[in-house]
């Protein structure tokens, strides 16, 4: 993780802290095995989509994603791809399990500050497409309601999020907790217009 993405993070638990929530450390719970199933598991469904777009509509498909989906779902078994959504479905276990001593977790957006524009991903490597989405896709596969708040700046003057999670079906409470954060982080600029 980027060393400016966690201190935005540490920042952000001791605000709440300081504002008078119970604040403690959660374990990480997410496996290199897990994200890279739900990576496989997505390539697999892309490779799907891919392979049944005639020839032409293949060629307007982005070069990144026609190489993301193929390099190795072209290979999977179907035993392959259920051993990825058996891993997509223990991520989702893990989340759930990890979270349900808490009333909301907080935790950073990405692992990165942002990347060029230009890049189809961070890297722009298809063969590594996903790391970025390390902290959102646990909470998108357990279907637990989250949000994403501008926290600061990183020192090239890039926004740093931090992300707000509760508990399955509390989005009201997790859209309170994010107005609590937009009142309790440091000044904002304004945004790009």
């Amino acid at each position: 993780m980027h060393p400016e993405v966690r201190a935005a993070a540490q920042a952000a638990a001791k605000a709440l802290a300081k504002a008078g929530a119970a604040v403690e450390e959660m374990r990480s719970f997410l496996t290199p095995e897990m994200l890279d199933g739900m990576a496989q598991f997505f390539e697999a469904r892309s490779y799907n989509d891919f392979m049944q777009m005639p020839a032409a509509r293949q060629r307007k498909v982005l070069p990144f994603i026609a190489e993301w989906c193929t390099w190795r779902a072209a290979r999977f078994s179907g035993r392959d791809v259920m051993r990825a959504y058996t891993l997509v479905t223990a991520m989702r276990e893990a989340t759930v399990a990890a979270c349900q001593r808490f009333d909301y977790v907080l935790s950073p957006t990405s692992p990165i500050l942002a990347y060029e524009a230009e890049s189809a991903a961070p890297g722009n490597d298809p063969r590594n497409a996903l790391p970025h989405i390390a902290f959102t896709v646990p909470y998108n596969m357990s279907e637990q309601p989250a949000a994403s708040v501008n926290w600061s700046w990183s020192a090239d003057g890039l926004p740093i999020g931090i992300q707000l999670i509760g508990k399955r079906f509390d989005d009201s409470g997790v859209l309170k907790l994010a107005r609590l954060i937009e009142k309790l982080r440091p000044l904002q600029r304004p945004w790009p217009e």
